[in-house]
Formats: structure tokens, sequence, C-alpha cells
């Protein structure tokens, strides 16, 4: 089979803070684009700098791709926009057509989404992503696939559009539980991380020294080297990823756990503490804001 490489029609439903930059990433290395957003204004800001074809819903955006992609909240709506009536995309899609999950999605979800697709001709590939909205405009996401390894292959060059490092995880679903294990350890590095600023301000410690010191030392993550100077000491809290979605990711992979009948001690508690973190902040809050819930939870002592 032929590579999916430019000038091949792909759809892209979902162009939101980390979608956009990843489908720009297809648009500059020459993919024509059918996308859709459930926002207006975000779909027309995307398209005006971008470029491509704006769509009015998923099937429409589907009607000539050969690859159809999604980056949404959450598996439900990405099962909403393949399936459901009257303009789910797997409707539109011809018989051979590859859809592929981007959004960080339930794996279980994944593996029954997969053969609903497959009744009707549709391939269905998982490959969420890891880096942040700074590395996916820059096209240098790692992604995680899971899927068929030749048809993985086969999208390779889309792959490389949007990513430097391409790891094929194993089975249908695999990617997206790569992606809740991996979201996992990043929050809890993150919540290690500013429990330990919170501490160190406390006693008097300079809070970027702190950092250089976790940095030279065992305690470096991705936490200390991108966003503690970065978002967390400097109170922007900015660094384009919602709590809320934090929280999300923690649930699912608190619910694999589970699904697999495994104890997990650490996982529970982190999807308890981000669960309450998401419902304290603002709507839209950052999840590097965690910091100020820990803030407030010393004002309530």
């Amino acid at each position: 089979m032929s590579k999916i490489a430019p000038p091949t029609t792909i759809a892209f439903i979902g162009v939101g803070m980390m979608g956009a930059p990843m489908a720009g990433r297809l648009a500059q290395a020459g993919f024509k684009l059918r996308v859709f957003d459930a926002t207006p204004d975000t779909l027309a800001g995307f398209i005006t700098k971008n470029g491509g074809a704006a769509c009015s819903s998923s099937a429409d955006a589907a009607t000539g791709a050969e690859v159809l992609i999604t980056m949404l909240p959450h598996g439900g709506i990405v099962r909403e926009a393949m399936l459901g009536e009257p303009n789910g995309a797997a409707g539109a899609l011809r018989s051979g057509a590859i859809v592929i999950d981007m959004s960080t999605s339930s794996p279980i979800d994944t593996q029954t989404l997969g053969p609903a697709l497959a009744a009707r001709g549709i391939a269905l590939l998982d490959a969420p992503i890891s880096g942040g909205v700074k590395r996916a405009v820059e096209g240098k996401l790692a992604i995680m696939a899971g899927g068929d390894p030749a048809l993985i292959e086969r999208c390779r060059p889309l792959f490389e559009a949007m990513g430097n490092s391409l790891h094929l995880i194993g089975k249908s679903g695999s990617g997206h539980a790569m992606k809740l294990l991996n979201n996992f350890m990043s929050a809890a590095g993150l919540v290690a991380m500013c429990e330990a600023l919170l501490v160190g301000r406390k006693f008097g410690l300079d809070p970027n020294l702190m950092v250089d010191v976790m940095n030279a030392g065992t305690a470096k993550n991705n936490a200390t080297e991108v966003k503690g100077k970065q978002f967390v000491v400097s109170e922007t809290y900015a660094a384009g990823f919602f709590a809320t979605l934090m929280a999300k990711d923690l649930r699912l992979g608190a619910e694999l756990a589970e699904h697999l009948k495994l104890d997990v001690p650490m996982m529970r508690s982190e999807r308890d503490f981000w669960a309450d973190a998401a419902k304290a902040l603002p709507p839209k809050a950052d999840h590097t804001a965690v910091y100020r819930y820990l803030e407030q939870l010393q004002e309530r002592e």
C-alpha cells in the first residue's frame, strides 16, 4: 500500500489548543485539509491562519478524505463524531479509509470503537501525543501509536509532519493506555514539584534556586525542566493544558487499572487529588495552576 503522503486529503476534527498547531503542521507539509470544530470562531481562526476547507460537520469534513484525525477532549466525543446521527463521519468515509484518534481517550472505549468502524470497512488507529503546545507548534511531539503496524507505517509521513518521535506501542488501544500512564506520571511529578516549592518558600528558600537544584540533581523531571520556572514560579500558569483535562486523564487511568483488577494506591490518590483541584480552580485553569490549589488548601487551615 502507498504511503499517506502530501497532497493526500486529511479530515481533521478538533482544532483547539493542541489540535490547531498539529493540523497546522500538516498544512505546512502539503496535506490538503478538511477541518471541523464545534466552536465556529475556533474553526474560522484556524482557516484564516492555515488555510484548508472549513466544514460544517464531522461528516462534511470526512467527505473525500483518505484519513480522518480526531483531536477531541475524550473518547465519548470521538465516538459521537464518528457514529452519531445524522452527522457522524463514518457514514461519509469511503471503505478503506483510516481514522486516527489522537485524543486522550479510554483504551477500553477504543477497543469497542474499532470493531464498529471495521464493520463499515474503516480502520482505526489510536495515536495520542505528548509534548504540549510548544512542541506541537515545533512539530516535535512524541506519538504513541496503537493498532495495525502496517497501517501505522503507511501513515508515517503524516505522523512525521507533527512529531519527531513515533512509537509503535502494540494492539488497538495500547497507544491510549500508554498516554494515560504517561500523564499519570507527569501529573504526579508536577504535584511533587509544587508541594516542594510550597514547603521551600515557607521555609525561606528561593524558588528559582530550588528549581535549578532540582534540575541539577535526582529530582529532575518534565515539571522541573519545562514548567517550574516557566509557569509556576513565574505565576503565569499558561502551559496550554487544562486542569480539567488532567483530572479526566487521571480518572481514565484509574479506570483502566480497575478494569485490569489492579490495586494502585498512588494512581487512586492522584485521581482524587486532581478531581478536587479541577473543581476548586476556575473552569479553564491551566494544569500548572495546581500550585494555586495547594495554596488554597493552606488558606483553609
